[in-house]
């Protein structure tokens, strides 16, 4: 059961992680079309891509990364860090939607720089992932919060910035 789940989480990160690599580059040919019947090409292709496929992809990815939690109770502070970086890969995620939305209207481009920052900041969130995941350190070069290895324990950290905390009357 874990091997299986393993597979389907591994097969929809790389997946996942393989289209935000390469998203960019496709956005990138937006400025040399000049006719309408292939930028539509270009948007369809790019549309069916980030929903068919990534999109999908990623739900897999978080959805088999949650079940291996509870199937592997893993509460080390390397996985913390690692949760981070997964967040960071959904931040991509949602920037790449934003950016799809906004590429195809009158006008729009997307300059090579961005193509090239997106493609290495993606790569390397990425290579972090891989290489926690795989070096398991039981230490990290820096210190988390003992409460971010603790199940509830986020919770416990950020309760007091809460404004509709409930804190037991002090008053006699």
């Amino acid at each position: 059961m874990i091997e299986a789940m393993k597979f389907v989480h591994i097969a929809a990160i790389a997946l996942w992680t393989a289209g935000l690599v390469g998203l960019p580059s496709l956005y990138v040919q937006r400025a040399a079309i000049t006719d309408d019947q292939s930028l539509y090409r270009l948007q369809k292709t790019v549309r069916f891509a980030y929903t068919n496929i990534l999109s999908p992809a990623a739900f897999t990815a978080v959805a088999s990364g949650v079940a291996l939690i509870f199937l592997r109770e893993v509460f080390v502070p390397w996985f913390s860090l690692k949760l981070g970086f997964v967040a960071l890969l959904g931040v991509a995620h949602v920037l790449t939607g934003l950016v799809i939305i906004r590429l195809f209207r009158e006008g729009e481009g997307y300059p090579a720089w961005r193509c090239a920052a997106a493609t290495v900041l993606t790569a390397l969130t990425v290579l972090a992932i891989l290489l926690l995941v795989l070096a398991k350190p039981a230490t990290l070069p820096l210190e988390l919060p003992a409460a971010l290895s603790e199940p509830g324990g986020l919770r416990r950290l950020l309760d007091p910035l809460n404004p509709w905390s409930v804190t037991p009357s002090t008053t006699p």
